[in-house]
């Protein structure tokens, strides 16, 4: 199995969890490539010392987590030309001992699925609230699905095929990926398999807003790129965003300064709270608290989707949008 799978680590000043990472991965693959994005800490030294083949990009070139997969990918491909599979994961990120061994063995056995991925746990769930919330969001549907994440095992022909990434996407890269691979007749898998370990290291609510605001620029990116398309790709995420983040706040606010009495629209707001805690009582422990920070999450969302429409409107080109 080692000669056909190839790892690509991305990360900047991951530290420790880069060492975990690293080492989950370095003996159950051919070869293990780390791409880091201007790392001020020991990250490029602690991958050398593990066995990791390190790649640090040109910051010349703004960077994009796209940009750097990719490149991770070329750099397999010229060490290891037979290469098969590529198992990509973030540098915050252990991969499961068993995992690759079974995602190996279930694209093997099906020749139509392009990318198969599992279970993304939150290491550290209780930590925080924030913590918690990325741990609930982890915990997708199995089956055929529409999009992985930033940790899944992909067919490099299938990758190669759809030109892999798109480098200029600074959020969302992952589905705009699988939307074009199922565009070409590929399957998009998720596993019930443990397959990593996530430490999101979420301590301040500003990191989750940031985090919210990448989402909501994903969300207007991916809408404007293929939502006109029969898919329809994030065009209910980005109305959504606008209609909770920016409409109905925007309405309630000019109301209340023609009618203070208006203020009582608010409530609006508590209304969704509730029916989206019914809704996911049966399926999440603290439904209360995931729907609070769902229905707040908008406003960030909004924030994102509007400064995506700034750089488009003025041509102008968005850095990457970090929280940690």
């Amino acid at each position: 199995m080692k000669r056909f799978i190839g790892v690509v680590v991305i990360g900047r000043n991951e530290g420790e969890r880069l060492r975990k990472c690293l080492e989950s991965v370095v003996g159950s693959s051919d070869s293990v490539v780390y791409v880091d994005s201007g790392s001020t800490d020991d990250s490029i030294a602690i991958s050398r010392q593990i066995g990791a083949h390190v790649i640090k990009l040109d910051l010349a070139t703004p960077f994009t987590a796209a940009r750097a997969r990719n490149e991770g990918f070329q750099k397999l491909q010229n060490l290891n030309p037979d290469l098969v599979y590529v198992q990509f994961v973030d540098g915050d990120c252990e991969v499961v001992g068993s995992w690759l061994r079974t995602a190996y063995a279930y694209l093997c056995e099906n020749s139509d699925v392009a990318v198969v991925c599992g279970r993304r746990r939150e290491r550290y769930p209780n930590a925080s609230v924030y913590n918690m919330l990325c741990d609930i969001e982890w915990n997708t549907a199995i089956g055929d699905t529409k999009a992985c994440g930033g940790d899944a095992l992909i067919r490099a022909a299938a990758f190669k095929q759809v030109t892999g990434f798109n480098p200029g996407l600074i959020a969302g890269e992952e589905p705009e990926l699988c939307l074009r691979l199922r565009q070409e007749g590929w399957r998009i898998k998720r596993m019930d398999e443990e397959m990593t370990l996530h430490d999101a290291n979420m301590t301040r609510f500003s990191q989750w807003w940031q985090r919210n605001v990448r989402s909501g620029y994903a969300f207007a990116l991916g809408e404007y790129l293929h939502g006109k398309k029969a898919e329809q790709h994030w065009v209910n995420e980005a109305r959504r965003g606008r209609l909770w983040g920016g409409y109905i706040p925007l309405t309630i606010l000019i109301s209340t300064i023609i009618n203070p009495l208006c203020f009582v629209f608010i409530s609006i707001y508590l209304f969704q709270v509730f029916r989206i805690a019914i809704k996911s009582r049966h399926r999440i422990n603290n439904n209360w608290k995931y729907s609070f920070f769902v229905t707040l999450g908008k406003f960030p969302e909004a924030q994102g989707q509007l400064r995506f429409y700034f750089d488009r409107l003025f041509g102008l080109r968005s850095n990457i949008i970090e929280y940690k």
